[in-house]
């Protein structure tokens, strides 16, 4: 894990990539919690049988399932200190390009776009790309922004 000293140390890796995560598996029973959560019982995630026979030979996850995933990807590739508070402020692009089949894992990349100040503190545009292990193309591109508050030293 990389470890960036406060809103300062991450403006000093602003268009870098800050690394990937570990592989992580995205199981049918993981699909299935999700769709019992969301309410999303698409015959695509939760019908094994007939998902067999569609276009990708088996269930595929949510692609909000995988963009949810995110946030847990991405405090294994970075963590920023000093920080009284850091939470979810919106998201200004989010693609979904590939499937995630069941059963396959993924990780994360993270990349740090721009960090401007804000009335509330610093606004943190951070690009995600998470990867199908196996696949050339990413499966989700989200560019997320967080709003980061600075302790008071």
């Amino acid at each position: 894990m990389r470890e960036i000293d406060g809103i300062a140390g991450l403006r000093e890796v602003e268009g870098e990539e800050l690394g990937r995560s570990e592989w992580t598996p995205v199981t049918q029973d993981r699909i299935q919690a999700f769709a019992d959560v969301t309410g999303d019982r698409q015959w695509i995630h939760v019908d094994t049988e007939r998902a067999a026979r569609g276009p990708y030979g088996g269930t595929i996850a949510h692609g909000f399932l995988v963009l949810a995933m995110v946030p847990a990807l991405a405090a294994q590739v970075y963590r920023v200190s000093g920080l009284a508070m850091a939470v979810n402020y919106g998201l200004e692009r989010v693609r979904f390009p590939a499937p995630v089949l069941a059963g396959s894992r993924i990780r994360v990349g993270v990349r740090v776009i721009r960090v401007t100040a804000s009335d509330r503190g610093h606004l943190a545009l951070i690009e995600h790309t998470v990867e199908r292990e196996g696949s050339t193309r990413p499966v989700c591109v989200a560019e997320q922004l967080r709003l980061l508050v600075e302790e008071h030293r």
